[in-house]
C-alpha cells in the first residue's frame, strides 16, 4: 500500500505550487473539517502485483470478491457529493488499475465536480497510455511511491527487481501527460540514512510534492522497522531544509510533530501555537489535518474509518452515509478534539496543530487517545 497521496499531515511552511489542487485544498478551512473531510481515501481494490515488506492494505493478487462494483461505488461517490465541501477523493488499493472499471468510475467522480488523484502500484500496467486515458478521464494528479535513492533499497522494500526503474520511468512519462507528480517515501530503518539522496533524486520537472510518511505498525507495516523517536527529529530537519532549497514542496503523514518542530525551532517564538491553529494560512491543506479530523477512509467493501491506518471501523457503505460517519459517529467526534486528547499531547500547546498520530498511538497503545509514542517533545504543562 501507498502512503497517502496528499497527506494527512501537513507542513504549516510548505511554499505552495501551482498544481491543479491548490485552488480548492486552500479554500478549505481550519474549521471546515468538522463538516467535512479535506481528503477521503477510497481503497478501490487490494488486488495488487507487488507485496510491499510495509503494506498497510496487505494486498492479494487478485480482488475480493465483495469488494464494491461500478454502481455502488458511483453511489458512494453521490454520497461524498453532498458533503458541504466536497473532498478531494484519492483512488488508493492495491492498485487502482487492477479494476477494469477504473476509468468508468474517474469520469462519473468528475462528473460529479469532484477532484480526482491516484496512486498506482509501480507495475507494467501503468503506461505511458494508461496515464494519458488517466488524465483524460478527470484525474488531477498522480503520486508514485520512492523508498529509496536507488534500486538495491527500493525494490528490495518493494519485494520485486525492477520497480525502481519502472517507478522513474512513470515519473517522466507522468509529466510528458502534463499531469502533476507526487513522490510518497516511507521513512523506515532500511532508508533513514537516504533522505537527503531521494530528496535530491526526485527534485525535477513535473514533481510538486514530496510526501513523507512515517511507518505505522498495521497490515506488513511491523513495529521493528521503525525508526526510533529521535531519529524523528533528524528526519525533521533534512526535511526542512529540503522545503527550502527544493522545487518540490514537503508534507509528512502520520509524523504530525514536524508541524510543531517547524514552529519550535523556526517559527517565531513569541507566537502563541493554540492561536495559529485557527489562522487560515497560504498552503494546501488548513493546519490540523489527521486521522478523523480532514481525513476518512473506504475500504474495497465499504467500510469506513478515520485513516487507512487505524482499523477501527464506524460504518459500511451503503448501509451507513459518508457524510453521517463523519459527521456524527463517536470516534470521528473525538478524534476532532484534541482537548481530550490523554497525556502530554492533551496539554501540549501545539495539540491543535499537531495533535499527534492518531493512528500510532492505537497501533501502539490500543487507545487513539493516547499520546503520539513517537514524539520526544515535553510540554511546558506537563506533569508525568
Amino acid at each position: 500500500m501507498k502512503p497517502a497521496l496528499v497527506s494527512n499531515s501537513t507542513d504549516p511552511t510548505s511554499h505552495p505550487t501551482s498544481d491543479s489542487g491548490t485552488e480548492s485544498m486552500m479554500a478549505f478551512g481550519p474549521n471546515d473539517v468538522h463538516h467535512s473531510p479535506f481528503l477521503v481515501f477510497y481503497e478501490t481494490t487490494r488486488a495488487c502485483d507487488l507485496s510491499c515488506k510495509h503494506c498497510r492494505a496487505c494486498a492479494q493478487p487478485l480482488a475480493h470478491p465483495k469488494q464494491l462494483d461500478t454502481d455502488a461505488a458511483k453511489a458512494m461517490f453521490d454520497e461524498l457529493a453532498k458533503f458541504p465541501k466536497p473532498p478531494l477523493l484519492v483512488l488508493t488499493g492495491g492498485d487502482p488499475l487492477k479494476r477494469p472499471d477504473i476509468y468508468e468510475l474517474i469520469r462519473y467522480a468528475a462528473s460529479l465536480k469532484l477532484k480526482v488523484a491516484m496512486t498506482p502500484s509501480a507495475t507494467p500496467l501503468v503506461t505511458a497510455d494508461a496515464i494519458k486515458r488517466l488524465a483524460e478521464a478527470g484525474v488531477s494528479r498522480m503520486a508514485i511511491s520512492l523508498d529509496g535513492s536507488n534500486s538495491q533499497t527500493h525494490d528490495t522494500i518493494r519485494g520485486i527487481d525492477g520497480i525502481f526503474d519502472r517507478s522513474m520511468e512513470i515519473i517522466k512519462d507522468t509529466h510528458a501527460a502534463g499531469l502533476p507528480m507526487q513522490i510518497n517515501t516511507t521513512i523506515t530503518k532500511r532508508n533513514v540514512d537516504e533522505v537527503d539522496q531521494i530528496a535530491e533524486l526526485i527534485n525535477q520537472p513535473g514533481v510538486v510534492l514530496w510526501s513523507v510518511f512515517f511507518l505505522v505498525p498495521v497490515g506488513r507495516g511491523m513495529a521493528e522497522e521503525a525508526i526510533e523517536p529521535a531519529q524523528y527529529e533528524q528526519v525533521f530537519e533534512r526535511l526542512w531544509h529540503h522545503a527550502q532549497t527544493k522545487r518540490f514542496g514537503v508534507k509528512t503523514t502520520e509524523a504530525h510533530h514536524y508541524r510543531r518542530y517547524v514552529l519550535q525551532h523556526h517559527g517565531d517564538p513569541q507566537a502563541n501555537p493554540e492561536a495559529l491553529a485557527d489562522k487560515p494560512r497560504v498552503q494546501r491543506a488548513p493546519i490540523g489535518i489527521s486521522d478523523g479530523k480532514g481525513v476518512m477512509f473506504i475500504s474495497h467493501v465499504g467500510d469506513m474509518y478515520p485513516s487507512g491506518f487505524m482499523p477501527l471501523k464506524c460504518g459500511r457503505f451503503p448501509a451507513d452515509s459518508p457524510v453521517d460517519v463523519y459527521q456524527k459517529h463517536e470516534l470521528f467526534l473525538s478524534l476532532r478534539d484534541p482537548d481530550g486528547f490523554k497525556g502530554k499531547c492533551g496539554v501540549c500547546e501545539y495539540r491543535k496543530i499537531c495533535g499527534g498520530s492518531r493512528a500510532r498511538a492505537y497501533a501502539i497503545t490500543r487507545d487513539p487517545l493516547e499520546s503520539e509514542p513517537h514524539c520526544l517533545y515535553i510540554p511546558k504543562t506537563w506533569k508525568p
